[in-house]
């Protein structure tokens, strides 16, 4: 009958019709995948080299902005270029045989340079591989060459021959140190037990030298203070034999300072001339 459905004939139509929209639904897809695939951006403080599928690494940096790929066969990787802080604490013995407790801070980054050897021998995590070995190292070699007075007085000396060792050694990975500094020094509780303990010790020492000085001092100022009361008790001594009227004067001195002391004073009181040392006439009697 003219008017039956007939589903092969459906079915062909649409094989004639949807064959060219099936490719050209895939070559979007595949065209959509390829531009979102050939571009990446490097953001601002790094860098990125290129891995390819047949040739390995290449030796070709590439700075912030936006960089083109062949899709499957390229892929980026991107290294931070920028200082970035790693903080050590290692336990070693100082020349004295003290166990010492140092922390050190240091601002590392890689050489840009060398990004691709760094990829190939280290790879990106090449910091946490490297710093923690080498900083223990070099901490362990220093801190040797000094007892633990130096350790603490020669701080400044101590930690600049550290930056010297370090920047050296980590040059021998491609990696470099902007900074490098001693954030914490400690020593064992029984080594400081023993150094406040010696400091007590030297404060009682300079005390009791202090003690002695000083009673040589009070030594000192009571002879000069008797030999002078003997020369004084001398001189006035000769001074009477030679001159009788002295005791006089002496007197008259010892009565003058009594009475302005009594005529400072708010009691008023009337003295005699014996009370005042002025019986003058009673010397001659």
């Amino acid at each position: 009958m003219a008017g039956r459905f007939d589903p092969r004939q459906l079915f062909q139509r649409v094989a004639q019709t949807g064959a060219p929209l099936v490719a050209g639904g895939a070559v979007l897809a595949g065209g959509a995948y390829m531009a979102s695939n050939m571009v990446y951006t490097v953001d601002a403080g790094h860098m990125a080299i290129k891995y390819h599928r047949l040739s390995g690494v290449g030796n070709i940096t590439f700075r912030e902005g936006v960089h083109f790929l062949l899709p499957w066969f390229e892929r980026p990787i991107v290294f931070d270029v920028r200082a970035r802080p790693h903080t050590m604490t290692s336990l070693t013995g100082s020349r004295d045989l003290q166990m010492v407790n140092i922390s050190l801070r240091a601002l590392c980054k890689p050489d840009v340079q060398k990004l691709p050897e760094i990829y190939r021998s280290l790879g990106a995590d090449y910091d946490e591989k490297v710093l923690p070995s080498i900083i223990n190292e070099v901490l362990k070699s220093v801190v040797a060459q000094y007892n633990a007075a130096q350790l603490i007085m020669q701080r400044e000396l101590v930690s600049r021959m550290i930056r010297q060792r370090l920047v050296q050694r980590a040059k021998d990975f491609n990696i470099l140190l902007d900074d490098v500094a001693i954030t914490h020094l400690s020593f064992s509780p029984e080594y400081e037990k023993a150094v406040e303990s010696k400091q007590v010790a030297q404060q009682q020492a300079e005390r009791a030298r202090y003690l002695v000085l000083k009673a040589q001092e009070e030594k000192k100022r009571t002879i000069i203070y008797a030999e002078g009361e003997q020369k004084s008790a001398q001189m006035i001594g000769d001074a009477i034999k030679q001159n009788p009227g002295f005791i006089e004067l002496r007197r008259i001195s010892v009565a003058k300072d009594i009475s302005q002391m009594l005529a400072r004073s708010n009691n008023r009181m009337v003295l005699s001339t014996e009370s005042l040392l002025l019986n003058l006439m009673g010397g001659k009697q």
